[in-house]
């Protein structure tokens, strides 16, 4: 495959600083994102939480002018050489261009990385381009750094650096219908899987485009036990049980609280919806 451009890395939540990467490879012939299935900390044994699926990062990486994606099994290349590897894309992909961040090694004990491309260029006949951190306000945006924020609660800040919204996606399910019986109707959902986990709480989203409260957690008002995610949409009557929605983060309101009685939890949640239809 003579004149393509390959772009070498995992880009999970495909943030601003992978999106110049993304930038770095294009116009040089058709552009090839190498990738994995999974996050290679997995095979490392370590806990992973991602940022989106990976089928949502496919998505946005074709939306910014990628052509193909390719992805491989960590596993099968985890001990192979970086010269061999590098030998092996070479080989299959003839590529005119390599483009990767800064911070991105590969091969067996990391030895491939930025210097190893750059020295390796008039061997094989092919440019290296380099992407350097990207910073906001002198803080690196990387997706460690994503997940912590999210994790912390901090959506607004978390959304800057992914340069879209934090979402999850799931299946409406039916819930108890307390949140009918307190005026407020809610399309109760099941947290994904191994998507990074945000603080219980209240927030305000995005849900069918439209403005929305949703809390987090597991009730404790009324003795809740089970953690449970669940969308009120003001002003909308609808059938969405079976339906997967896309729920969009914009901001957290509050802490999940237990309040004395009923009475004050409808209280709050009516301030809930008001300050969510103010952003």
């Amino acid at each position: 495959m003579e004149n393509c451009s390959l772009i070498l890395g995992f880009f999970d939540g495909v943030h601003k600083g992978h999106r110049e990467v993304i930038k770095t490879a294009l116009g040089h012939g058709k552009t090839i994102l190498i990738t994995f299935k999974t996050s290679p900390a997995e095979y490392f044994g370590k806990r992973v939480e991602y940022i989106y699926p990976r089928e949502k990062s496919y998505d946005l990486i074709k939306s910014f002018g990628v052509d193909e994606i390719v992805e491989h099994d960590f596993s099968e290349i985890a001990k192979i050489s970086a010269q061999d590897y590098l030998d092996y894309l070479i080989k299959k992909y003839s590529p005119s261009a390599i483009s990767t961040g800064f911070n991105h090694t590969f091969g067996a004990e990391r030895k491939g990385n930025a210097e190893f491309l750059f020295q390796n260029q008039l061997k094989y006949n092919y440019e290296y381009f380099c992407s350097p951190a990207c910073s906001i306000d002198s803080e690196i945006v990387s997706s460690s750094n994503i997940r912590e924020l999210l994790i912390s609660g901090d959506i607004e800040k978390a959304n800057n650096f992914l340069g879209d919204g934090f979402s999850i996606k799931s299946t409406v399910v039916e819930g108890k219908k307390l949140g009918r019986e307190l005026g407020f109707p809610t399309a109760n959902m099941i947290y994904p899987k191994k998507i990074v986990r945000l603080p219980y709480g209240v927030y305000s989203v995005k849900v069918l485009n439209k403005p929305a409260v949703l809390n987090w957690g597991i009730k404790p008002t009324v003795n809740g036990e089970t953690e449970s995610l669940e969308v009120h949409i003001p002003h909308f009557e609808a059938n969405l049980y079976d339906l997967s929605l896309e729920v969009e983060f914009i901001k957290k309101i509050r802490d999940e609280k237990k309040f004395e009685n009923i009475d004050e939890l409808k209280y709050q949640i009516q301030k809930d919806v008001e300050e969510c239809l103010k952003l």
